[in-house]
């Protein structure tokens, strides 16, 4: 019998993205740019500008607004809008997608576009329920014969003790509730909420001075003893987004057509279903059971959008509940998505003229160094300063993005010659292997005449 042992678990996710290393703009308290911090190096210009953007989405003073980030490919524009995502936190919605993404044989484009303006819209409910919390102490279920299966019992109605440091109280409820704790597998000892107007049942855990039997493995969550009364009011807090409360309010709303007809729901929100919402939200708002977090709608690609969509986001900004929209683009003078206009950043100029702009730029030789150093932190790799050397001349004669991808293949190349550091013969080697896109040109230009053509 051949015995071995099972390889160790990875403890953690280990899938390194192309902007897992930036945790921020990298600014100080005066929103002064540092050469290098947050996992950010250069573009100052662009991340103080940004900086700014983002006081003013915390304060609440940009709802409405849009941002545009232009510059060449490479030179940050994506890690500049993560980098704001990262500085606003989990309190703030923050949606990302392509120019390319609206376009779907299935939904119309201005829909699409709806729905991710909605989900970058955070809305902050708190509500006050009446309760009955405590920790079960005793419990007595009474059941009776099933009305159609006299061999089946069904329970009927059930009565429990209820307990908080302060209080002990037993209180009698209906079949539904005793369902409830049935199905959630709910015995003494757990300490549970019921809503006192809905009849909704929810564990919280084992309590922690239950005085059940306790076991050495159990999953069970431990939570204190409750103090106070049984019966209480208490604040419950819950964020969703605008989004969340359309397709909430969709699905109460189910058409009758296709209950009985069997016919297919349209995959579309109706319009009155948001406004109906949308009002909704705001009496929650004035009368102060919610407060809306703006969030941002970040577009990469957006030269990608036509006219129809630029002019759908033109009129959606005006609107009162709206996200900061975020537009990155790498095109100069360019004709606007189906039309035969040239106009900067393939944009209408009437979208421009509402949008504050900013501009990135190439890199320099010493921050290319400093982020491929950066991003070899990340990966866990060690790199020699020949390595790092060769790397950087690269970037400077082609990309930061090539160079990062050089990167990546030299320390593959390494471990394959069971070295634990990544030398200048691993750069060199992949470099000879893989080709830039100046390289590729000429490549593809060399076998014009044999490559095939539509």
């Amino acid at each position: 019998m051949v015995i071995g042992e099972v390889p160790k678990a990875i403890g953690r996710f280990e899938r390194i993205g192309y902007h897992t290393h930036i945790k921020g703009l990298g600014l100080d308290g005066d929103l002064k740019a540092k050469k290098c911090a947050d996992g950010m190096v250069g573009q100052e210009r662009a991340r103080e500008a940004a900086g700014l953007i983002v006081q003013m989405i915390k304060e609440g003073k940009l709802s409405g607004k849009t941002v545009i980030i232009a510059g060449p490919p490479g030179t940050g524009k994506t890690a500049i809008a993560v980098g704001i995502s990262r500085e606003l936190g989990y309190d703030v919605p923050f949606i990302q997608l392509s120019g390319s993404e609206i376009y779907s044989s299935e939904r119309k484009k201005t829909e699409i576009l709806m729905e991710a303006i909605r989900k970058a819209i955070g809305v902050e409910i708190h509500e006050n329920r009446r309760v009955y919390e405590g920790e079960l102490i005793d419990m007595d279920i009474q059941t009776v014969p099933h009305p159609y299966n006299p061999y089946q019992k069904v329970p009927e109605s059930v009565r429990l003790t209820l307990k908080t440091k302060d209080e002990e109280r037993t209180i009698e409820a209906g079949g539904s509730i005793a369902q409830q704790i049935i199905q959630n597998d709910i015995t003494t000892g757990h300490v549970i909420q019921i809503d006192a107007e809905t009849g909704r049942v929810v564990s919280l855990g084992i309590s922690s001075e239950s005085k059940e039997r306790k076991y050495d493995v159990d999953v069970s969550k431990k939570v204190p003893l409750p103090d106070g009364p049984v019966l209480k009011e208490k604040e419950f807090v819950y964020t969703l987004t605008l989004n969340d409360l359309d397709e909430m309010n969709s699905r109460r709303s189910g058409s009758m057509f296709s209950l009985l007809f069997g016919a297919v729901e349209s995959k579309e929100i109706d319009p009155e279903i948001r406004r109906a919402v949308d009002e909704q939200v705001k009496k929650w708002v004035d009368e102060g059971r919610a407060f809306i977090h703006p969030g941002v709608l970040f577009i990469d690609d957006s030269h990608l959008l036509d006219l129809e969509a630029f002019s759908f986001l033109g009129r959606a900004i005006e609107s009162e509940l709206v996200p900061i929209i975020i537009l990155a683009t790498n095109r100069g003078m360019s004709r606007i998505r189906g039309t035969d206009v040239v106009a900067p950043l393939g944009f209408p100029l009437d979208l421009i003229d509402r949008s504050v702009i900013i501009g990135t730029e190439e890199y320099d030789k010493e921050s290319i160094r400093e982020i491929l150093k950066i991003r070899a932190k990340e990966e866990g790799l060690k790199v020699s300063e020949e390595a790092f050397e060769r790397l950087t001349d690269i970037g400077v004669k082609t990309s930061l993005r090539y160079s990062s991808q050089l990167l990546s293949l030299a320390a593959q190349n390494a471990k394959s010659q069971k070295r634990e550091e990544v030398v200048l013969e691993d750069v060199e080697r992949v470099e000879k292997l893989f080709m830039d896109i100046t390289q590729a040109a000429q490549h593809l230009k060399k076998y014009e005449e044999r490559l095939l053509t539509h």
